[in-house]
């Protein structure tokens, strides 16, 4: 491989040879004689605290967020850290108020969660919105994003090579099973960490050298600080009447202090508490290890703009100063392979490790994932009901290899046009399409005893109309200047509103109608979970993980504002 020293080879195959290895001495360790459900798809009992917090952040930490979130760090700057930044909050949130319902109702799956509380037609319709994104969605984007970031780095000859391999990589971790993905998602976690803060450092250390610094990731620091400080504000203005268009398209992506009462709490919430990465890992615990896991994770989280945004920030100032020619035409979504080329020998073999370890672990949980809603919420209920432990598991192994596959047709050309929306941009925009819907139907569904299932329903289903209607049409009907919003050009003939305001108002309005149809029902809906009355108190050792991210957490903000 031309872009490739024999050292950075030997590296990568020692990553590879040791996550497998790991693997498959976990899975011939704890695999029982006969694999059941809950062993297959929720290692149920088995996952540490610290085990579910890396696996919590493998899964997580993707190509989105190598490729995707160091572009948004070159476009924007360091306000995009607020989606990682906000989700230490949502994760506390999630910990304390979310996993007790979850736990004491035994909640398997999301669907399972809605067929409980609300009726088997709002579960089936979100089972199969799910596995449609997370197949078309997901996937795709993550093995697209990744499988062109290392082409870039190898010689740019082998991309469908490369999509292949990560796909095939992240089988050989999700067939064994949630324990197989919870354990080696440890090693995934040290290696992107350790990875990605090498590439943080060298790319400081570059920035740096090309300004005349010496060899100093401080110098290097303040470089960035000096030449970029536009990128170093967690706030954007508004644009004025006089705003160039990259200034627009900017704020269009970020729309500065409002998306904090709008649409960046959605997405955390809606990501972090409403899908089936958290219940999966955390179901197996008991409530004070999957809190602690939970907890652990939003302290990494704290971390991850550092490994993910500023080599973005670190490839906009190099070449806005020319010192990075390779970065052909100023693409962002470049950003993170053009730093990854200024590697030396062994080092870059360690930051393609990482990346890999990112973008299969992301593929293996999203797998896993899918596999599970299928086989519990399709297969068990409507397919073959009396279906045993055995013939399950298999029905998610072939779902696993189903799902992977599609992915890989569907990204051989990149047939859905990730790379032309941005890879970042991509999963935003059409994930935030039905997440105020399906937020305001969790919200609602645990702490309102009063919501009905014909309130579920239409939530769902006014939360996308309203998304897409706000999304598409609404600058074209209700104007440009509203009470509700700013719509602004986009600089391709149209306006557009920003997303995060979007989904701030399609939750708003979707709650809103939820209330008044539930209104209709009993005051107690039979459905309505009961909280204990200690079922949310919290251990000392949670209150002080809790201090300290919100310490943290203050400190960041009150310098970057």
């Amino acid at each position: 491989m031309k872009g490739l020293a024999t050292i950075d080879i030997i590296v990568f195959l020692f990553y590879f040879i040791l996550v497998a290895g790991y693997g498959y001495w976990i899975y011939q360790r704890k695999k029982k004689a006969t694999a059941d459900t809950k062993d297959f798809f929720l290692a149920e009992g088995s996952l540490t605290w610290w085990a579910i917090g890396a696996s919590l952040i493998a899964s997580n930490i993707s190509a989105e967020q190598f490729i995707g979130m160091s572009g948004e760090g070159f476009f924007v700057g360091i306000a995009v850290a607020a989606y990682e930044w906000i989700a230490a909050l949502a994760l506390i949130i999630i910990a304390i108020w979310f996993m007790p319902i979850y736990l004491k109702n035994k909640i398997f799956t999301m669907p399972q969660f809605l067929t409980n509380r609300y009726n088997e037609t709002v579960a089936l319709i979100m089972a199969v919105f799910w596995l449609f994104l997370y197949i078309f969605v997901n996937l795709t984007s993550i093995l697209y994003l990744g499988a062109v970031a290392i082409n870039g780095l190898v010689g740019g000859e082998y991309l469908h090579v490369i999509m292949i391999l990560l796909a095939v990589f992240a089988l050989f971790i999700t067939l064994g099973g949630m324990k197989v993905i919870g354990y080696t998602d440890v090693i995934q976690v040290a290696v992107l960490i350790i990875g990605g803060l090498a590439t943080t450092y060298m790319a400081l250390l570059i920035v740096s050298e090309k300004f005349g610094m010496g060899s100093s990731v401080l110098a290097g620091f303040n470089t960035l600080l000096k030449e970029a400080p536009d990128h170093f504000h967690m706030i954007l203005d508004k644009p004025g009447p006089n705003a160039t268009q990259e200034e627009i398209n900017k704020y269009l992506v970020l729309p500065g202090l409002s998306m904090y009462f709008a649409g960046q709490w959605i997405v955390n919430l809606n990501y972090w508490g409403c899908n089936q990465y958290i219940t999966q890992r955390a179901l197996g615990a008991n409530l004070q290890t999957a809190r602690t896991g939970i907890l652990f994770a939003g302290l990494l989280k704290l971390m991850m703009p550092v490994i993910v945004m500023l080599p973005g920030i670190a490839a906009f100032v190099l070449y806005k100063n020319g010192h990075l020619p390779q970065l052909e035409g100023g693409s962002k979504d470049g950003a993170y392979s053009a730093i990854l080329s200024f590697l030396p020998s062994g080092l870059k073999g360690l930051s393609i490790a990482a990346l890999t370890a990112a973008i299969v672990a992301s593929l293996a949980g999203k797998a896993n994932s899918i596999s599970t809603i299928f086989t519990l919420d399709i297969f068990k209920k409507y397919i073959k009901p009396n279906a045993d432990e055995k013939n399950m598991v298999w029905i998610g192994r072939i779902t696993i290899l189903v799902a992977m596959f599609v992915s890989v047709l569907f990204t051989w050309n990149d047939t859905l046009g990730i790379g032309g929306e941005g890879g970042f941009t991509f999963i935003q925009k059409y994930t935030g399409f039905i997440s105020p819907g399906v937020f305001a139907m969790f919200l609602l569904g645990m702490f309102w005893k009063r919501t009905t299932g014909s309130a579920a329903i239409a939530g769902v289903i006014c939360g996308f109309l309203l998304s897409v209607f706000f999304n598409n049409y609404a600058p074209s009907v209700l104007g440009n200047e509203t009470i509700l919003y700013t719509a602004y050009p986009n600089g391709k003939g149209g306006f557009e509103i920003p997303f995060l305001i979007n989904m701030g108002w399609s939750f708003f309005f979707t709650t809103l109608l939820m209330v008044v149809i539930s209104f209709s029902g009993p005051k107690i809906n039979p459905k309505a979970f009961i909280f204990d009355k200690g079922m949310f108190a919290v251990s000392k050792s949670v209150i002080v993980l809790i201090v300290i991210t919100l310490l943290l957490l203050t400190v960041l903000y009150v310098r970057f504002w």
